[in-house]
């Protein structure tokens, strides 16, 4: 069964990938690491043009260890969760410290940087140094939902095993296993999507076990939705917005304007603290983080 999916994906990818920077050979391991962290909860469209900027100002990790980590969220823009700018100059940092400036290849040393999980050490160790691991992505858990286990979406979370059934999907070949895992996740992108799925473009849709079954509606627990408008993370955003946007600290009033609700604000605003986000000064004061 495995072997027969791996050869019309592959195929099906070398076809129809997308021509994305950082599948290029120039964008190099620091240029794949930065995308993985730009690409989670967050589609290409609007990875894009921030990506390109990122670059161009930092090609290498040293070049952004060098910044205030406020530099790394201002630059982050709008692209959401600004936590993983931090992150990303929390790697870049230790790149800098441990490793020469160089992202290192080791699956280990990957994991055991700051604010690296296992999805995106194996991603980084499978797309810019061909390994073999398993790489699971939302994407990738819902190709192998549907073609092996016969059902329309993964759990909420992922589970032993699902990790233990992309492991035996993994070809033995390194190369190919690093083909296998960016092809089932273009082919979760493009055409086996959460809603829509394009079976007559799927290219191993005779084998779909979900196909083939009648397509069941989805019998698990209630799959999250994304909400936006009116939460916490929506304060969150317009308030790093006028942060981002100033090039000396903000007084809290600039802050108050940004929304209506003054609790929901405040909260909001304590959580930007908390998560090293927005740095508190002396008389009412804040700015992004400096240290």
């Amino acid at each position: 069964m495995t072997e027969k999916l791996h050869a019309p994906v592959i195929a099906w990818f070398d076809a129809h990938a997308r021509d994305l920077p950082w599948r290029r050979p120039a964008a190099g391991p620091w240029g794949v690491m930065v995308s993985e962290f730009m690409l989670q909860q967050t589609p290409v469209s609007r990875v894009l043009p921030v990506y390109e900027e990122w670059l161009a100002r930092w090609p290498r990790p040293a070049d952004l260890a060098k910044e205030a980590p406020g530099e790394a969220v201002r630059a982050w823009g709008r692209l959401g969760y600004p936590r993983r700018a931090l992150r990303l100059h929390g790697a870049a940092v230790a790149i800098t410290e441990r490793h020469g400036g160089d992202v290192p290849s080791d699956h280990g040393q990957l994991l055991a940087l700051p604010g690296i999980g296992e999805y995106t050490a194996a991603a980084v160790a499978s797309f810019a140094y061909g390994q073999r691991h398993a790489v699971l992505d939302t994407n990738v858990r819902r190709v192998f939902a549907r073609a092996v286990a016969g059902v329309q979406y993964p759990p909420n979370a992922t589970t032993a095993a699902e990790r233990r059934l992309a492991r035996e999907l993994l070809p033995e070949d390194e190369s190919t296993a690093a083909r296998w895992a960016a092809a089932s996740m273009e082919l979760g992108a493009l055409v086996c999507t959460a809603k829509n799925e394009g079976c007559q473009r799927c290219p191993i849709a005779a084998q779909c076990a979900w196909r083939l079954a009648g397509k069941p509606e989805h019998a698990g627990p209630p799959r999250r939705g994304q909400t936006y408008a009116g939460t916490d993370r929506q304060v969150r955003g317009k308030l790093l917005a006028v942060l981002r946007e100033a090039h000396t600290p903000v007084p809290q009033a600039a802050l108050d304007r940004v929304w209506h609700e003054p609790v929901q604000r405040a909260r909001a605003l304590d959580g930007l603290v908390a998560d090293g986000l927005v740095e508190p000064m002396p008389g009412g004061l804040y700015r992004l983080p400096l240290g």
